[in-house]
This record gives C-alpha cells, structure tokens and sequence, in this order.
C-alpha cells in the first residue's frame, strides 16, 4: 500500500507542478482529455467517493461511540446509523457557521487521534518485548487474487488522502520543492503509524479476532487497559468525528474549481452572506452523505469508494505519459520515470478489474453511479441552446435556494463587506 500511494503521489508531483491550477484530478484531466472525462472525474469525487468517505467515518464513529453500550454484540443498526446522521448534521451546522470553529475542531481532534495511536502503538511495543508474539503468522492466509484485489480498497482507503495536497496548489509556496517534500513525509509518517498499530493489535489479537471485531481499538483495549479501557474509543470516536469534519471543509474547493469551468450549479459556488461559509456546498454534501447511511455495511461503501477512486485516479496518472507525448514542450519541473506511472495504471487495472469478478453487485453499482454521469452532462453541459422555460427553471431553483440559505457568489459578498 506505502509503495503504490508514494508512486501515486510522485506521479502527482510532476502533475501538480506542470499544471499549477486548484482541482487537482479534475484540473488535469481538463487540460489533457478535455471537459467530457473531467466532469466525469468531478462526478465520481462529488457524488460517490467524498460524501461516500464521510458516510464510512461517520459510521466508525458511531460504532465506537456504541461500542462500550454494547460490549458483547453488535451495536444495532438504526442507533448506528441514527447517530452517524448526528455526527453529519453538528459537524455541518459548525461548518456552514463560523470557518474558524472548524479548523479549531480539526486541530483539536487530529491531537486526539495521533494521541489514541501512540498509546496504542507503546502498549503494543511493551507486548511485544514481552514476548507476545503468538499471532504473528501467515497461517490459514487466503491467497485467491479475487481476495487480495478486494483487500486493497480496504488497505488504500486508509491511505486515502495523499493527492489531496494538490488540490489547493496555487496557494502553495515553492511547489517544486514543497509538494514532494509534503508528500513523502505524509505518506511515510501514515505508513508507520499504521503498521506499529497493526503490530500492536497482533500481539495481543488474534487475526480472526482482529478481522470479526466491529471496533479492533476497543477490543485491543478491553483486554489491556482494565478500568482505563473506555479512553481509547473516546479517542478513537474524536479522531473519526475530526476525519468527518475535514471532508466538509475541504470538500468546498472542488465544487468551486468545478463551478468556474461551467460544470458545477452556480449555487455551489456561493457563501453565506453574513457567515462568508461555503453553506451551499456543505449542506449539498451533508445530504449527499447521508444518502448513502441508507446503508450500514461499511466494508461494502468502502469497496464503492475503492473502485471508483481507483478508476478516477488511474486516469489522472495516465495524463502523466499523454502529455508526455502530446505537449512534450511543457514545463517540468520535477519528471518522473516514465515506469512509475505505466506500474500505477497497471496495479489501478488490477484492482479495478479482478474486483468485477469477486464482488459484481458493489462493483455494479459503483458503475451505475459513474455512467449516470453522461445523461447528466448531455442534458446540463453540453445542449448549449436549452429553451428559454429551461433556463427560467434553473434560474427560479437558484434564486430561491439563495434566498433559504441567504448566500451570495464570492465577489459579491467581498464588495458588500468592503468598508
């Protein structure tokens, strides 16, 4: 997983610094396949993989929360659901009221998170030193290729998050010599906090212990931390609550790179006129996540996500090779082998392929959802000449949404706060 992400990300370095405009995926595609397949990249992020994500955490949380209530079973499914939809709905009203208060509850809930790592990863150290080392074996592994595809989603959706940092590149000081930097520190920190984690479950876990726990932190600490075991899924709970907060808020700058190139809603773009939040996006994102609380099976959001970033994101890397070919006079500043990206597309086939064999109803739908795309760019993107009623209809949509939500675009809002 560290090798394929760090590949990834090296990838997008070269892409990040050749074409130096928000948006990351989108903005690449755009500039080398044109609108067509990059509003098909806009769709898949905004529609299925960021409010799929946070549909995912949000139910972490919720199982962690309920977890200690329900130490011998799983915690019921409406109650599960029910306060991921709290999660959600508090995380969104703090996002769309003061900017400030959100990134105040990243910084602190990101302390939390590293904090519940670090117990754990020091208690497994002290295992394992101990001689506790019983579960560390292959035994009974299955090896069917079906299974190793299908694990990979689960082991990358972890990493999910490395090109994120591209998203925000124009704001970036020295992208040459920061981006690369900021990339392989991340992807190298996440890499050996999870593994010493894992470590750390295995010495005192057995695998079929690990893989049937609804929350492996709450186990793990039941059975090493006697009265203190109710700490580690509070900060587990806080950790995942912080991971819901950031997709809101970060969540905002792809519906505004998307709405500048005409492929977004216009109110997407706009913010609160008197909270200068990005309300619209928020809530559009809000709901979309819980759409998908419709269901609670995390592994099977987890196997969406996973196809669908896979797929967006094998075709951002292959812009990397096309534009080496079609506008070799660019600008590189940072050029990579050209063997690091054919390996990337190769593994993205891999995992994107074999999945449709060994999971077809997930990897059906996930199809579904990214081919609903087409009818939606035929009838609002490319049919320039719609009817006058048409455009009445949207422009009504859109006033009245700005009157409920009180939300101007950006320069507008900017000229009426000016003193």
């Amino acid at each position: 997983m560290f090798f394929l992400s760090q590949i990834g990300a090296y990838c997008y370095a070269e892409l990040g610094c050749m074409i130096k405009k928000s948006g990351a995926d989108y903005a690449y595609i755009m500039e080398t396949f044109g609108p067509f397949l990059a509003f098909i990249r806009l769709w898949v992020e905004c529609m299925i993989v960021r409010p799929c994500s946070q549909a995912i955490v949000a139910l972490t949380f919720s199982v962690y929360v309920l977890k200690p209530l329900f130490p011998d079973c799983t915690p019921p499914d409406e109650p599960v659901r029910i306060l991921a939809v709290c999660c959600i709905c508090i995380l969104a009203f703090i996002n769309c009221w003061d900017v400030k208060w959100a990134t105040r509850v990243q910084d602190i809930f990101t302390y939390a998170k590293l904090l519940a790592l670090f117990v754990i990863i020091f208690t497994g150290a002290y295992q394992l030193f101990t001689g506790h080392t019983q579960y560390f074996t292959f035994d009974n592994s299955n090896t069917e290729v079906t299974s190793i595809a299908l694990s990979f989603y689960s082991g990358l959706f972890a990493y999910n998050g490395w090109n994120y940092l591209n998203f925000i590149i124009e704001e970036l000081k020295d992208p040459v010599r920061n981006l690369p930097r900021a990339i392989g520190i991340s992807c190298t920190l996440v890499t050996v906090v999870y593994v010493f984690t894992n470590m750390a479950f295995y010495t005192t876990l057995s695998p079929v212990e690990v893989l049937g726990s609804e929350a492996v932190a709450v186990t793990y600490a039941n059975r090493l931390f006697g009265v203190m075991a109710w700490t580690i899924p509070v900060f587990v709970a806080l950790s995942t609550f912080g991971a819901v907060n950031g997709i809101l808020l970060t969540s905002s700058r792809l519906f505004y790179a998307g709405a500048c190139e005409g492929q977004m809603p216009e109110i997407l773009t706009m913010i609160q006129i008197s909270r200068l939040t990005p309300a619209p996006a928020v809530i559009c994102m809000a709901l979309l996540s819980m759409l998908y609380l419709c269901s609670s099976n995390i592994f099977m959001l987890i196997n969406y996500v996973g196809f669908a970033t896979w797929l967006s994101i094998g075709v951002s890397v292959l812009c990397l090779p096309w534009l080496r070919w079609s506008q070799p006079n660019l600008s590189r500043p940072i050029k990579v082998n050209l063997i690091f990206p054919v390996f990337y597309i190769l593994a993205t086939l891999f995992v994107t392929i074999v999945p449709m064999y060994a999971s077809p109803v997930e990897t059906g739908y996930g199809c579904l959802m990214i081919l609903s795309s087409i009818p939606v760019y035929l009838i609002f993107i490319a049919w320039k000449n719609k009817p006058k009623f048409f455009q009445i209809g949207v422009g009504a949509v859109t006033q009245t949404l700005q009157k409920l939500m009180v939300v101007v675009g950006p320069q507008k809002s900017k000229v009426q706060n000016t003193p």
